[in-house]
């Protein structure tokens, strides 16, 4: 049985230095996707230690396509702190990460809260706002090479998000055109589609996955639904930026040097 504290605080040191470090997996075969989860919360009670605050969730694997690459047949999540949000305009800094890469995504900003088997009509009901999003992902594993335990347990790869303007929820959200660009040229384009067909399922499904672990989703809570694209890799000196139609534009500017 591995000793599920000496994981998370290996894991946690890897993020804090921004030093890779071998899979899990290929030392504990066993190491169970229950026990990568309790993994992840303690390297997120270790952070919470520090100081830092929970502020939402976000969903991996929202793609079917993503899921049968993987060989998997569910979802998983991570959880987001108030450390970990970049402002919208701002600065990544490359010297905090280890090969981080961006992903074009919708959040969802909670005015009620949602736990356990929710309808899509509770689900939408409980949005308060929308905006357009970027997840910055960054595995702490050598080579960006995991299993999906292994994933899970470092926090489902989520580092850094970056939050657009929050408007009001409006009824369609199933079929938004989503660019991303770096430094003006198009590098990744995308629908919201591609997030389970509707970014609302996502957020009927982290009601769902989270309950499991006995986490409500709360009232103010930022949940990131997924990702539209394909993640792309960030480089230094580079602006990226987020065109998503009606959802409004986000994007940061990337600074120093790869870790």
């Amino acid at each position: 049985m591995p000793d599920l504290d000496l994981i998370a605080e290996r894991l946690d040191t890897a993020a804090l230095t921004a030093r890779s470090t071998a899979q899990i997996t290929a030392e504990h075969p066993g190491f169970a996707l229950d026990d990568a989860y309790a993994v992840q919360r303690r390297l997120i009670d270790r952070r919470i230690a520090r100081g830092e605050t929970l502020v939402g969730m976000k969903m991996g694997f929202t793609s079917r396509a993503k899921m049968a690459q993987m060989g998997v047949s569910d979802l998983i999540w991570g959880r987001l702190t108030n450390a970990m949000r970049i402002a919208d305009g701002g600065t990544l800094d490359m010297a905090r990460f280890v090969h981080p890469r961006a992903e074009p995504e919708i959040a969802f900003r909670l005015k009620a809260p949602l736990s356990g088997a929710v309808t899509p009509a509770e689900a939408r009901a409980a949005i308060g706002e929308i905006a357009p999003a970027i997840e910055i992902i960054d595995s702490r594993y050598t080579d960006f090479r995991f299993a999906l335990s292994d994933v899970v347990a470092d926090n489902s790869s989520s580092s850094a998000f970056v939050i657009g303007p929050w408007q009001a929820p409006f009824d369609d959200l199933s079929d938004i055109g989503m660019t991303m660009r770096f430094d003006g040229e198009p590098v990744q384009s995308g629908s919201t589609e591609a997030i389970l067909g509707d970014p609302v399922q996502s957020l009927v499904e982290a009601a769902r996955l989270t309950a499991a672990s006995g986490v409500t989703l709360e009232a103010g809570w930022i949940i990131l639904c997924g990702a539209a694209t394909s993640a792309e890799a960030l480089k230094p000196g580079i602006r990226v930026s987020l065109d998503a139609g009606p959802l409004g534009q986000a994007g940061f500017s990337v600074v120093g040097a790869s870790a």
